[in-house]
């Protein structure tokens, strides 16, 4: 029997919670032992060596916030346990959200090839995220869009050296800024030739990468408070890369295939 990684183990144990949670206050309590008699109905015979891994994970979503013991004052602690707010916001729309990470990856797989660098960088922004490192996370992430990004301003420079065009000195300045300005200025002249589908996507999504993922990456890495961003701030711009990246591959296949 294969066996399965962590993340996929975290999956299956968020839609567990997911499927037997009470849907109303009055229909009892979840407890422990129901978890695992479905891991068990999922997993078949699932050796000792599987078995604590499925406990090891669920040490994790425990320890870093998802569910917390106990159901009531009555029921304070084990085999009773409850959801959190952290853990009732990662169980919506549970197949995208970065706490679930293998869902998560699954969900920008679909949307778009990442190159590698950008690849090992969400992975680890992921890992970052589920483990309450925030101001990490938003760091990795920030990073993440500045590869997808690079890789765009890259395609652009290359079809115009091919087509004996002048490339901009601000594509290519060090300053991610200048050069993210520069982009938008190169696109926002250029939409007239998009399709009505990808000037909407354009218009609505570019800003996204200097705001707010941009500024929630800059506030982590260049600090002048002790929380300068918020979870909930990084859980929406794991929630928005998608659509950048999305956008990024659709105007790297515009100038590939297009731009003349």
């Amino acid at each position: 029997m294969t066996i399965p990684t962590a993340s996929e183990i975290r999956e299956m144990l968020l839609e567990v919670v997911a499927q037997n949670r009470p849907r109303r206050p009055d229909d009892g309590f979840l407890q422990m032992n129901t978890v695992f008699v479905a891991m068990r109905q999922r997993l078949g015979r699932p050796s000792t060596e599987v078995q604590q891994l499925v406990l090891s994970e669920w040490h994790e979503l425990m320890s870093s916030g998802y569910f917390a013991w106990g159901g009531n004052w009555d029921n304070p602690s084990a085999p009773f346990f409850h959801i959190t707010e952290r853990g009732k916001r990662s169980l919506a729309d549970l197949s995208k959200n970065p706490a679930n990470s293998q869902g998560y990856m699954r969900h920008v797989e679909s949307v778009a090839e990442l190159n590698p660098v950008a690849e090992s960088y969400l992975r680890e922004g992921l890992a970052c995220f589920n483990s309450r490192l925030h101001k990490a996370a938003a760091v990795m992430l920030g990073a993440t869009s500045e590869s997808v990004i690079l890789e765009l301003r890259d395609a652009v420079v290359t079809k115009l050296l091919a087509l004996s065009a002048t490339v901009p000195n601000k594509l290519t300045d060090w300053r991610m800024k200048v050069m993210v300005d520069a982009l938008r200025d190169f696109f926002d002249g250029k939409k007239a030739s998009f399709s009505r589908e990808l000037r909407e996507e354009f218009e609505a999504y570019f800003q996204a990468f200097p705001q707010p993922i941009r500024a929630a990456r800059n506030e982590a890495g260049h600090p002048s408070s002790v929380d300068p961003v918020r979870e909930e701030a990084v859980h929406a711009s794991f929630l928005l890369f998608p659509e950048l990246l999305r956008l990024a591959a659709a105007l790297k296949d515009w100038v590939e295939d297009e731009l003349t």
